[in-house]
Formats: structure tokens, C-alpha cells, sequence
């Protein structure tokens, strides 16, 4: 029995921001671009995310994550993008077909002329003593406990990781009702954003530098969090029901690897993930990749990055021409200058960089 085909000029996978922003870009310039996901509700990690951001009119300054991709897509579906949701891409075919299975079960194959890739990323874990005892989750599973479910995660609470993750998730905890006894981090610096470390300590949360977590400890359940004092070698103990591991993230890129697109390895960004050049096509003519699928940054970046790949696949698709396009990503690529150039982000900044200058290994 052979697959029902179908055909559309442009396939965006993932309806995270870069995927909406994306295809809202590419449907302005005359486009006929089908977004696909496996959720039941676009914007991604941006449903889950209650605090107001910060930035310019670009990126939805004094917006709510869940209203920002409400927002996201409005302007998608009022561009005419058709958005199917339910829909598991299971394969990328070197013959630049898409494998999609339905929600109802049903597979068929898409056949783009050109492709987004906006896959997002996975929350990263690692092995310790302890890690498998009911209580100890990623801290972007807490927050979809919390924010999509209402449902809390836990009383006591210790946030392994000071990216903006946990201590955007810890606050979270906070407000939802939660008690959270300490944020670790092994360094000697807390990597996320200064706004949101304050936030915390106004609260009264200690945040412990130079802790290694240890082990997680209990009879069938969590129970008790150790972690050791990497300064003074002594080791400490809280009494917990909640362990929140925000220990990083990493590029969903098999799609891309299926494909056949080169890949790096760029720890920096979360790890390995598809070569890409400055307006984000990857060496897989027609396929580019936007957002986290990129390497791992913030919101922001994902929305510009989005923009900037729809902006390369109108080009690509002759909707656009070199001028226009020019023009356009060129306002762009300043505002992700500008992005990229803000405390914290100075990692990910050279990371990509080194890849445009070819030193990816």
C-alpha cells in the first residue's frame, strides 16, 4: 500500500518561536508553508514560561511567555500558515521527503521544496547516585508540572544548575508555593542572568558556588539532596521531596543528521548540531535549521533566528530577491548582534562564530 503525498513549497518543523516566526517570515513573501508538531499547542517552551520578558518590540518586551506564542500564532495563521498539530515528523529522507505520522496514526509523506528545521532541544541529565528515585526531574518537566498541569511538583525543593533555567524555574517554584532551600551550581559563578539571580536572593534563596551534587537519597522516593562543598570539602544535606536538575540542554538534530547535513560538535551550544552558515542554511541545499535546533539560546535569539532562516527560504524558493533579502537580514542579524553581545552570552557568541570561521570540529 503506497503513502498519501502531499506537497507544500516550504516544512517547518517545530512550533516553538523560531518555528512560528519562521513561517510568518516566509509566508509574508508569498509562501504556502505548512508547520508541523507533536504537541497539541504551538510556542513550545514559551507555554510554560509566566514571567514577563525583557528586550525590545522584536521580541514581545512586557509579554508573558504563553501570550507571546498566542501572539506568535495569530500573526502565523493570519499569514495563512497551516499549522497541523499531532504531527511526529519520523523521517527526513536524503530525498528531501518528510515522514509524518498523524495524530490518528496515519503516515504520509510531505515533499517541500525547502525546509526549517526548528526541532528545539532536549533537557540533558546525568547519572549520580539517587538520580532515578521519584522526585528527582528535569527542571523543565517541574515547570510543566506547574505551569501547564497546576501541578506541584514538590514542598522542599533544591534546583541543581544557575543557568537561566533554574533560577527562572526556582522562582516559579517559589511563587506556585513551593520552598526552595538552595540553588547549586559548580562553578564559581552563577550562569544565568543577573536580573534573575536577584529575584531570587530578594526571596531569600541561597545559591551555593562551587557544590557538586552528590547523591539523592530515599526509600522508594526522594527524601534528602547532598551535595559537596567543593571550597571547604565538607559535604551538605536538605531534606527534600523535589530535586530540579537544570543542567543544561541539548539540539534535537536527528532530522538534520537523517538528512545528511554536516554536524559539529560545539559544547558551548549544547553539543553536536548541524553546520550552519550566518543566515542560518545548513549544507543541505534548501534545509535550514533556526532556534535551539541550532545550538542552545534564549528566546529571543530563537525568534530572530527563526526570522532570518524564513528570510533564506523565501530566497531560496525566488520569492525574494538578493536585494530584499539583503535588506531584510541585515536588520536582523544586528539585533542578534545585540542579543549575543549581553552578560553570559559571550560563550555561545564565540562558539558560533568559530563555526562561521570554520573551526567546528
Amino acid at each position: 500500500m503506497s503513502l498519501r503525498r502531499e506537497s507544500t513549497e516550504l516544512a517547518v518543523v517545530g512550533a516553538g518561536p523560531a518555528g512560528l516566526c519562521a513561517a510568518t517570515t516566509a509566508a509574508r513573501y508569498g509562501a504556502s508553508v505548512v508547520v508541523l508538531d507533536e504537541n497539541p499547542y504551538t510556542g513550545g517552551q514559551l507555554r510554560k514560561q509566566i514571567h514577563r520578558f525583557f528586550g525590545s518590540g522584536h521580541h514581545y518586551a512586557g509579554m508573558r511567555g504563553y501570550e507571546i506564542a498566542e501572539a506568535l500564532e495569530g500573526e502565523a495563521r493570519e499569514e495563512g500558515v497551516v499549522i497541523r498539530l499531532g504531527s511526529v515528523v519520523q523521517g527526513f529522507f536524503p530525498t528531501g521527503e518528510l515522514m509524518v505520522e498523524e495524530e490518528e496514526g496515519e503516515v504520509y509523506l510531505l515533499e517541500p521544496e525547502a525546509v526549517i528545521l526548528c526541532t528545539g532541544a532536549v533537557e540533558r541529565s546525568f547519572p549520580f547516585p539517587g538520580w532515578t528515585l521519584p522526585g528527582v526531574m528535569g527542571a523543565g518537566a517541574a515547570q510543566t508540572l506547574m505551569n501547564l498541569h497546576r501541578v506541584l511538583p514538590g514542598r522542599r525543593v533544591v534546583v541543581a544548575g544557575s543557568g537561566n533555567v533554574g533560577l527562572i524555574v526556582a522562582y516559579q517554584l517559589l511563587q506556585a508555593g513551593a520552598e526552595v532551600l538552595a540553588v547549586l551550581e559548580v562553578s564559581d559563578r552563577v550562569g544565568g542572568y543577573r536580573v534573575h539571580e536577584l529575584k531570587l536572593r530578594r526571596e531569600g534563596v541561597p545559591i551555593y558556588l562551587r557544590h557538586r551534587l552528590s547523591a539523592a537519597l530515599g526509600d522508594g522516593r526522594l527524601e534528602a539532596v547532598v551535595a559537596l562543598d567543593l571550597e571547604g570539602g565538607v559535604y551538605r544535606r536538605w531534606r527534600v521531596d523535589c530535586l530540579c536538575l537544570a543542567t543544561g540542554m541539548s539540539p534535537l538534530t536527528e532530522l538534520a543528521a537523517m538528512r545528511g547535513c554536516r554536524m559539529v560538535r560545539l559544547p558551548e551550544l549544547g553539543g553536536l548540531l548541524p553546520w550552519h552558515d550566518r543566515g542560518l542554511a545548513t549544507s543541505v541545499p534548501g534545509v535550514y535549521v533556526a532556534g535551539d535546533a541550532s545550538g542552545v539560546e534564549e528566546a529571543s535569539v530563537a525568534m530572530d533566528e527563526g526570522r532570518l532562516a524564513g528570510l533564506g527560504a523565501a530566497r531560496f524558493l525566488g520569492l525574494l530577491d538578493e536585494d530584499g533579502y539583503s535588506s531584510a537580514a541585515h536588520e536582523v542579524k544586528k539585533r542578534l548582534t545585540i542579543l549575543r553581545a549581553s552578560p553570559g552570552a559571550e560563550e555561545k557568541r564565540r562558539a558560533k562564530e568559530g563555526m562561521w570561521r570554520g573551526e567546528g570540529a
